[in-house]
């Protein structure tokens, strides 16, 4: 964005709305016009509206502007936040040290924000088992997740055995346990 900027004679259109250094506005003028006003107060001409008809240009120092825009960049990355889906796989005989680890990485992914996408791994004949007793095993792995949360994807059967998809939940309370349809 800040390289996009034209300045002084690198402005382009016949005639520009001129702002004052002071920000009051100077009217339309031509550009040669406006440049050697801006010269005279001992400033760049800045075009800081180029798509507007006729182009917005302002009086100012370039060097200010550019650090202007690049600390507003700067604010507006800090203050946006990716959401990723991260995923994890439990199994049925993974044992509760495992779970517990497990479930404490998955409370940091929602503390940090992301969805997080749950798989009750089965294969042979485990995926034959009784749907009930799969979904509770699901159901105790989430109810030792230490974060808050809400239930984005219900627990549902996929390929791979049963998907859970969670993210956080904004109100702060912890989801005690996932009731049995």
């Amino acid at each position: 964005m800040i390289d996009e900027v034209r300045i002084n004679e690198g402005i382009r259109a016949p005639q520009v709305r001129v702002v004052g250094f002071t920000g009051e506005n100077l009217g339309i003028m031509s550009t040669k016009d406006a440049f050697h006003k801006a010269l005279e107060e001992g400033f760049d001409l800045i075009e800081v509206s180029p798509k507007a008809v006729p182009p917005v240009a302002r009086i100012g120092d370039y060097g200010k502007y550019k650090y202007e825009l690049k600390k507003k960049e700067k604010e507006i990355k800090a203050k946006s936040h990716v959401t990723e889906t991260k995923v994890t796989q439990v199994k049925i005989g993974t044992g509760e040290g495992d779970l517990a680890r497990k479930a404490k990485k998955v409370g940091e992914w929602i503390a940090d924000g992301h969805r997080v996408k749950i798989d009750l791994f089965l294969w042979g004949r485990y995926k034959y088992m009784e749907f009930d007793f799969l979904k509770e095993r699901l159901a105790r792995f989430l109810a030792i997740v230490g974060e808050s949360f809400k239930i984005a994807d219900d627990i549902k059967k996929s390929p791979k055995g049963l998907t859970v998809v969670i993210e956080p939940d904004k109100s702060g309370k912890k989801q005690e346990k996932h009731e049995n349809k």
